[in-house]
């Protein structure tokens, strides 16, 4: 359709990043499948899955997800380098890439992660796939890092939240980026609305009640601690992811500014908490539409640059 290759950096934002699915589903419908994927984070998670063929795996799972099911996942992991260990998700990952490498894919990928100590971007471009997104969204405090090639990796949101440089350098012509966190980038310094669903925060609709069993007990004290008590004061996930989407948001409007995409897809998400993984359903069409009201304009764009008639615009 576009003479070159089509990227498309799928960027970070916990939950929200079902979202991707449903922009994937519609770019697909079109005929529009990118060439190139790069992927931060949950951006890694459903790039890495629909390069290597799984996405309807990913959405499978993702719309089977429960409150009761987010947290069974959720191995608690207090004596480590993170509250939660991610062996539960890794398990089902593997289950279906365990064994495939990102160097036999039909198309690129890289997945972006942050090195600890240094800071140095990474990029995870070979190997076992369910390694480098790992890697990727592994949120600093609250998931354990992960060890590639002797570097310990977190987040790559921390140094590139959507990927669009690395399409770039990947070969890409054309780049379509998806930004999950436009709603609180339009809020300036505002962090209102960043947080938990209260409804998924209160420990009683997720938890048996307490039999004096110390397991039960210990299980619900957990849950008040780090998804807050209900009483308004936020548990030590929330404080955490919050203070990190504010770090991501303000580096995200830095490098887009620096190095813009070719198109911006933005799904309306205001409402949506960072752990509501159990909303797949609307976060997922919500997407969708997002990319449909692109469309007309993306299908323009491409087939002029197919033709030869795009022209470049003039800087002021």
């Amino acid at each position: 359709m576009v003479a070159g290759k089509i990227g498309l950096a799928l960027g970070g934002g916990v939950a929200r990043g079902w979202a991707h699915i449903g922009v994937l589903r519609a770019l697909i419908k079109a005929g529009i499948k990118p060439d190139i994927i790069a992927g931060t984070s949950i951006g890694a998670v459903v790039g890495g899955c629909y390069a290597a063929g799984h996405l309807d795996q990913i959405e499978d799972f993702a719309r089977s997800l429960t409150r009761r099911k987010v947290f069974g996942f959720l191995d608690f992991n207090l004596a480590g380098t993170g509250l939660i260990n991610g062996q539960r998700l890794c398990e089902r990952l593997d289950e279906h890439m365990g064994q495939c490498n990102i160097e036999d894919l039909d198309r690129k990928f890289t997945a972006v992660a942050t090195e600890i100590g240094t800071g140095h971007e990474v990029w995870l471009n070979r190997g076992r796939i369910v390694d480098a997104v790992r890697a990727s969204y592994a949120l600093p405090g609250i998931f354990k890092p992960v060890k590639i090639d002797g570097r310990w990796l977190f987040d790559g949101a921390l140094v590139n939240p959507i990927p669009v440089s690395v399409c770039r350098a990947l070969g890409a012509r054309y780049v379509i980026a998806v930004n999950l966190n436009v709603d609180f980038s339009s809020r300036g310094t505002s962090t209102a609305g960043i947080g938990l669903d209260a409804s998924f925060t209160e420990p009683e609709a997720i938890a048996p009640p307490v039999t004096g069993k110390n397991g039960i007990a210990m299980r619900r004290l957990l849950q008040r601690q780090i998804f807050g008590k209900g009483d308004d004061a936020p548990g030590i996930s929330t404080v955490v992811v919050d203070a990190f989407n504010i770090v991501q948001d303000r580096i995200a409007r830095s490098r887009l500014a620096g190095d813009p995409p070719d198109a911006m897809i933005s799904p309306k998400l205001h409402g949506v908490g960072l752990f509501d993984f159990h909303r797949a359903d609307e976060v997922i069409r919500r997407g969708e539409i997002a990319a449909q009201r692109e469309l007309e304009d993306l299908g323009r764009e491409l087939e002029a640059r197919r033709s030869g008639n795009h022209q470049p615009p003039l800087l002021s």
